[in-house]
């Protein structure tokens, strides 16, 4: 899988050709460009508002602007750059929905795990899943949480820089600032969420009490994860390290790497079936007509 956020000519090259058929009509040169982009326009979503069933509407938003608004692409820009400014400025001035709602600070976040009591893992005969999963789901549930104490343009240049692989180059084109402000920007965003997990969490400081396996329980009990419906662990998972190459190292950022490898173990999401929902969109007047679609 392509990653949509590389800087890569032949992708590019590709994008571009799609983008011509689409504008003289061709309908399933659109559904392809959509599939090209989608997943990885989710999985940032996810990581703005924590719920996949938000990230979703999320997803449809923005890919009805980028529809309707394709008339108008000129190739000024590289279609990328053009497509992920869409998404930027959408994920930034979008209303707050669910969890993002609660408007979480790291000082809330770690009251709530220190409050949540240290228990036995759950007998695995009482639950409908293994048992490894719900752990997997709770940390992976955990650290997304982390995400939302930063604020909307740290948690989207983070997930950018850090999580998506996104070089300071292309970071910088998407939010229309210098690669060096993108730089700075990253790590005052991994500062402020590295400074916590280093005093909160077990995954990257030893010295702390918090481990996912002991928690395990107490965030089911307390409603924060169910285990007849995981959000993120799944028996068979596409790893974000698995399909986003690692520019990090690019941005010479000194902090411990092992904070951010935490995040690129996250499960690379799959959004539902969008081409579905993209061919039911296609049947608007106010798509076809912008589209010229046939």
């Amino acid at each position: 899988m392509a990653n949509s956020f590389s800087a890569d000519a032949e992708g590019d090259a590709v994008d571009v050709d799609l983008v011509q058929r689409v504008q003289n009509g061709d309908r399933s040169a659109l559904e392809q460009l959509v599939l090209r982009h989608q997943a990885w326009i989710y999985n940032l979503a996810v990581r703005m508002v924590f719920q996949p069933q938000d990230a979703e509407e999320v997803t449809q938003e923005v890919l009805v602007k980028v529809i309707t608004r394709l008339g108008t692409f000129r190739g000024e820009s590289k279609f990328r750059t053009w497509l992920h400014r869409i998404v930027a400025n959408h994920v930034l001035n979008m209303k707050r929905r669910g969890a993002e709602a609660q408007s979480l600070s790291f000082d809330a976040y770690g009251q709530a795990i220190d409050a949540t009591p240290v228990l036995e893992l759950p007998d695995p005969k009482s639950v409908p899943v293994d048992v490894p999963l719900l752990v997997e789901e709770v940390k992976t549930s955990c650290t997304m949480g982390m995400l939302l104490c930063l604020d909307r343009k740290q948690r989207l240049i983070f997930t950018l820089g850090v999580v998506l692989g996104a070089s300071d180059v292309v970071g910088g084109e998407v939010l229309e600032m210098t690669p060096e402000n993108f730089r700075q920007c990253l790590a005052r965003a991994r500062r402020d969420l590295f400074s916590f997990m280093n005093s909160q969490c077990g995954l990257v400081n030893e010295s702390n009490p918090c481990r996912c396996p002991k928690k395990t329980r107490g965030f089911i009990e307390a409603g924060h994860v169910d285990p007849s419906r995981l959000l993120f662990a799944s028996a068979h998972v596409e790893r974000v390290r698995d399909v986003a190459e690692d520019t990090v190292r690019g941005l010479q950022v000194t902090i411990d790497e092992r904070y951010a490898a935490i995040y690129r173990e996250h499960p690379f999401l799959q959004p539902t079936d969008h081409v579905r929902w993209l061919r039911r969109v296609l049947e608007s007047a106010e798509v076809r007509s912008a589209l010229h679609l046939n």
